[in-house]
């Protein structure tokens, strides 16, 4: 089983992280948390290299409860929704851990939502956190 946890660093993506450690231990499964980066003339180098230190000090807390965890940080023209998703198709994902921020239906309407894209296209299933 491998679960994939789609990580911005908001308290809804930490929470996401506490409730896939919870379940990655009992189904000893293996764990990969993604960073989604847009490519765009504005993202630097920089960008990337603080991502990937972060998402490298979150892997601690599953190194000592024993659960393989792998991290990556993925830049591309796709849209965070739709990167999480392609990840999971490629990799073989059995669950996605992902934040979710309450939205009015209004601003579900008029802003798009990463969470709402992964919850409608993923090919498995997912868990959302608040």
């Amino acid at each position: 089983m491998k679960m994939l946890i789609g990580y911005d660093g908001s308290h809804r993506a930490e929470n996401a992280l506490a409730l896939a450690l919870n379940h990655a231990k009992p189904f000893k499964a293996a764990v990969v948390i993604v960073t989604s980066l847009q490519q765009s003339p504005t993202l630097q180098n920089i960008d990337i290299e603080k991502a990937q230190s972060e998402l490298e000090y979150l892997r601690t807390p599953f190194n000592v409860e024993g659960i393989e965890c792998d991290t990556q940080v993925s830049v591309s023209y796709r849209t965070p929704g739709e990167d999480l998703v392609y990840f999971a198709q490629e990799n073989r994902i059995s669950c996605i851990f992902i934040g979710l921020k309450k939205r009015s239906p209004v601003g579900k309407l008029v802003v798009g939502s990463t969470a709402q894209y992964v919850i409608l296209k993923a090919p498995c299933p997912v868990i959302s956190v608040r």
